[in-house]
């Protein structure tokens, strides 16, 4: 069980189960049978997607930064820069990942050579608690808009 405390009050803001080895698992083979049709989505597809990513971040600023400032002691204006900035990444991603993506043409004694970026399959974070939405957002959105998928462990603390 992990459990959040206001560090402002030592109050419990909440209590949350942990996963065990078979979850752990669970969570391992639903992710690599959701990348294996994720993998074959267009950029554009993604983008949609990834897009609705940041508009649901920014009508939920507040409660996000309400959470974070209360979980975490974060000031709420930081907090709200945050959530924007993730925001932000989402639309970033959204719009380039495309054209960071696109094949390359290369010179060799072939001919025609390129290099192609292809989906890799799940990438796992395992991110620090200081900046918890930023620490998700900017590894996902590049991850997601790449075609592969993402699994997350956060830290306790």
């Amino acid at each position: 069980m992990l459990t959040a405390i206001n560090p402002a009050n030592d109050e419990i803001v909440g209590e949350y189960e942990t996963h065990t080895d078979n979850d752990v698992q669970n969570i391992i083979e639903r992710t690599q049978a959701t990348w294996l049709d994720w993998r074959n989505t267009t950029f554009e597809f993604r983008s949609v997607l990834m897009h609705q990513a940041a508009g649901i971040l920014r009508k939920n600023r507040e409660s996000y930064a309400r959470l974070m400032s209360l979980e975490m002691g974060k000031l709420n204006g930081e907090a709200r820069a945050e959530v924007e900035k993730c925001a932000w990444v989402c639309d970033y991603y959204a719009d380039a990942a495309a054209d960071f993506l696109k094949d390359e043409v290369i010179e060799t004694d072939a001919s025609r050579s390129f290099i192609a970026f292809e989906p890799i399959g799940i990438v796992l974070a395992v991110m620090p608690w200081n900046f918890p939405f930023w620490q998700v957002f900017r590894f996902a959105a590049p991850a997601l808009m790449a075609g592969n998928a993402a699994v997350l462990k956060h830290a306790s603390n």
